[in-house]
């Protein structure tokens, strides 16, 4: 990760620009959650994903979110009178912080793998794509091996992830830059621009910055992509059956046209 921003001159002949407050030369993490907020609203009636966990949030009495990043679906969960046991673990401090702006509901700091639960809840779920941050199959093995654990027997693990053959990196290039305006009066500029394709593994930068298009921040990610063919023998090897499997958070069937793979299984 690195920060772009001007830097002032120490040269008499050259008078620095004094930028508004409004546009510091940082945007740190803090800001970072912020906008994944303001983006990412959870909608059940707007979004599909969104509907379709929540529907299965409500209808779990103990329920495990990994990688819950700003807590929002169990925020709802509880709005919407949720009264069992809601847990959620993120490895972002900054989108803890925004996660534990609510009490009624347990944040831990950590990844998938670093789970110590032993068959505590009926239901674990990886909503936002959040399952491609698994990158190498050693990932893949502890993360799934502490989810099943986690699980009583017979649990639902639920989770999202975009499938290999829509190339949805294809989409991520500058020329879809966008402007988002902040609840603070900041407008910012953002974009994503594809570093490297290495079979089912996408690196890729996405850059905050002025409106004018001064970079403020640039981060770089890396994503496994899956077929169900890449993804299916590492949930049957840490003691998981698929249940299901769709192409869309509509439930649709999962064939060749298909961007997504949603997936729902059992702990055995």
């Amino acid at each position: 990760m690195s920060a772009h921003g001007h830097s002032p001159t120490s040269s008499p002949e050259v008078f620095p620009v004094v930028l508004p407050d409004v546009y510091p030369d940082t945007f740190t993490d803090a800001d970072v959650a912020l906008v994944y907020d303001v983006e990412n609203p959870w909608d059940r009636v707007g979004f599909p994903q969104d509907r379709f966990f929540s529907d299965l949030v409500a209808a779990a009495g103990s329920v495990l979110d990994v990688g819950c990043g700003t807590g929002s679906m169990l925020h709802v969960a509880r709005d919407e009178g949720h009264a069992g046991r809601l847990v959620g673990i993120d490895p972002d401090p900054a989108m803890l912080a925004r996660a534990r702006r609510r009490t009624d509901v347990e944040w831990l700091a950590g990844t998938a793998a670093d789970l110590a639960h032993d068959g505590e809840f009926e239901l674990a779920t990886m909503a936002s794509n959040a399952f491609q941050c698994l990158v190498t199959d050693d990932d893949l093995r502890a993360s799934l091996a502490a989810i099943r654990r986690a699980l009583r027997p017979g649990g639902a693990f639920v989770f999202g992830t975009r499938h290999l053959q829509a190339r949805a990196w294809e989409a991520w290039n500058p020329a879809n830059a966008g402007n988002l305006d902040l609840p603070d009066g900041r407008q910012i500029r953002g974009w994503h621009e594809v570093e490297k394709v290495d079979g089912a593994l996408v690196t890729f930068s996405e850059t905050v910055a002025r409106p004018d298009g001064t970079p403020l921040r640039v981060d770089r990610t890396t994503l496994r992509f899956h077929t169900p063919g890449t993804l299916n023998p590492f949930l049957l090897a840490a003691g998981f059956a698929v249940e299901h499997q769709f192409g869309d958070w509509n439930r649709g069937r999962l064939g060749a046209g298909s961007r997504e793979i949603v997936t729902i299984a059992r702990a055995g």
